[in-house]
């Protein structure tokens, strides 16, 4: 027997490479859509994540330049505020250093004033040369008519300077006094109240303006100014004249007093 007869009285399966394609083939052909629609959905996914990647990668790139900058913003800043801490210590030191030197030094000695001496001198020099025109004026072997015309002149001359004095106003003080004049309740006639104050008349005394200034529970008190000189009216005199009055008036209390 020869060899290629032995080959074919051996059950040997020589197609079965053409046998696994067509299978593969079959199959592929059944499932080929929904494999290719896997396939394409699974190359979407991995295109999304690097797109996602991608983009990550570069917003944390641009976060990190961001975060360089303010560093580099604040390095300055923090450069600034040490020249501006230097310069203040500088001042600092310099200002002790003189407060030291100042404190060293001796206080200064006050200057006696010598720009009046000479207005004195001379209205002492005036005074003496006055002094002695008088001197000259008086004849001491002179008559007693001259001793009685000097005498008629000094007393003419005392009597003007006493009336012109006398008709200088004399001043007179004066003050300006708020008084707060408070009733029994909210029932009193605050009109009456005001004319029984406005009715106390003396002289040295005169009203001024007047309101009503609330106190709680519908009670006003009277809110009074007047103008009084002092040497002719007192604030005891004024509160006595005024508390006669007991009717309408509880009390009377002195707000403000100002000299005019």
């Amino acid at each position: 027997m020869s060899g290629l007869q032995c080959l074919t009285s051996e059950n040997i399966w020589f197609d079965k490479h053409r046998y696994d394609e067509a299978e593969k083939r079959f199959y592929e052909g059944a499932n080929g859509p929904a494999v290719q629609q896997q396939v394409k959905t699974a190359l979407q996914q991995a295109k999304g994540r690097q797109h996602k990647r991608q983009h990550r990668n570069s917003s944390s790139h641009g976060g990190d330049q961001e975060l360089v900058v303010r560093m580099r913003s604040l390095e300055v800043e923090n450069q600034t505020l040490h020249k501006v801490v230097e310069t203040l210590r500088a001042t600092l030191q310099k200002l002790e250093v003189r407060v030291a030197v100042l404190e060293k030094s001796p206080a200064p000695t006050a200057v006696p004033c010598t720009k009046a001496a000479p207005v004195k001198q001379a209205e002492n020099g005036n005074a003496a040369a006055a002094a002695d025109d008088d001197d000259d004026d008086i004849d001491l072997f002179g008559s007693d008519e001259d001793d009685e015309e000097a005498s008629r002149i000094k007393q003419e001359r005392l009597d003007a300077y006493a009336a012109k004095k006398s008709k200088k106003p004399a001043l007179i003080a004066k003050s300006s006094i708020l008084l707060d004049v408070k009733p029994w309740d909210d029932e009193t006639d605050m009109a009456k109240l005001e004319e029984c104050v406005r009715s106390v008349q003396m002289d040295g005394l005169l009203w001024g303006a007047s309101k009503l200034v609330p106190v709680g529970y519908g009670i006003k008190k009277l809110q009074i100014n007047c103008v009084v000189e002092d040497d002719k009216v007192g604030t005891d005199l004024l509160e006595e004249e005024i508390m006669k009055f007991e009717d309408y008036i509880q009390s009377m209390d002195v707000a403000a007093f100002n000299k005019i």
